[in-house]
């Protein structure tokens, strides 16, 4: 396993699952248009020892916008919750293999813990690959996938929490506001990159949530996430990836920032950019 790489193989995690410093995590989360349950279906089937990372419970809970980073005393809480330390490395996947857990490898990375990876094609390289899946939810699993939402609760409730072990270092260069990506439609110090598709990105095709305009930002350039990895789905090679960008008109010399609907699939960017 390699610092700077961002995934490691199902073969990787297949072989060391069980260790006690691999804490696995299954990240899954799903458009609404998707009528998909991602809580439901982790108790279904699940890589076995994973826990569940709830990312629509696992916010900033002073907001209505979705998928807003939460205060480090909370994240520290939730992470604290699923019995994960700082000497950990944890291994994130979701189930449909690169979507959602990019946002919690980047939550992590925000938050000062490197030693954190994407599972390379997530659960379905997981089944494919011929490993076991686990069907059974100890008591203790479930438990700690709720007090995990529970400790969220209960930071943003001003209530003392005593349980949490995680530290945090905030990394301010991984996080921008509204404010800093307005400066910089002007400034131009950053290439703006978004992830959705390109009918959205035109304005051609609706959002997805109700309400919300199609478009871009301005100046912004179009890299739909699933441009990223191949069929499988794996990430591309890091040159084949170096080639897409190129492509889509940026400099690989300069600076970028991503951007998405709500957070999760520019993080798949990110994801790529470190490959």
């Amino acid at each position: 396993m390699a610092q700077d790489d961002p995934v490691v193989s199902a073969q990787w995690l297949h072989l060391h699952l069980g260790a006690p410093d691999v804490k696995v995590l299954d990240a899954s989360w799903y458009m609404l248009v998707e009528n998909r349950d991602p809580w439901e279906e982790y108790q279904v089937a699940h890589i076995p020892g994973a826990l569940f990372f709830n990312i629509d419970g696992i916010v900033d809970q002073k907001t209505d916008l979705p998928h807003m980073l939460p205060s480090e005393e909370a994240f520290a809480a939730a992470v604290s919750a699923l019995d994960i330390k700082n000497q950990d490395k944890v291994i994130v996947y979701d189930g449909k293999g690169f979507f959602s857990a990019p946002r919690v490898w980047w939550m992590f990375r925000v938050f000062g813990h490197n030693k954190v990876w994407v599972l390379d094609g997530g659960l379905p390289q997981w089944r494919a690959s011929g490993f076991d899946l686990g069907s059974a939810n100890p008591d203790d699993a479930v438990l700690k996938s709720k007090t995990a939402n529970k400790a969220v609760e209960r930071v943003y409730n001003g209530e003392l929490t005593n349980t949490i072990a995680f530290k945090t270092e905030f990394q301010p260069h991984l996080y921008w506001t509204l404010e800093k990506v307005v400066h910089n439609v002007a400034a131009k110090n950053y290439q703006q990159v978004d992830a959705r598709s390109k009918g959205r990105f035109d304005g051609v095709a609706p959002e997805p949530r109700e309400g919300v305009r199609s478009g871009h930002i301005p100046g912004s350039k179009c890299v739909p996430f699933p441009e990223m990895f191949d069929g499988a789905p794996r990430l591309l090679s890091a040159e084949e990836l170096r080639q897409k960008f190129q492509q889509a008109g940026i400099s690989l010399d300069h600076p970028i920032v991503v951007s998405c609907g709500s957070g999760v699939t520019a993080c798949i960017l990110a994801l790529n950019w470190e490959a």
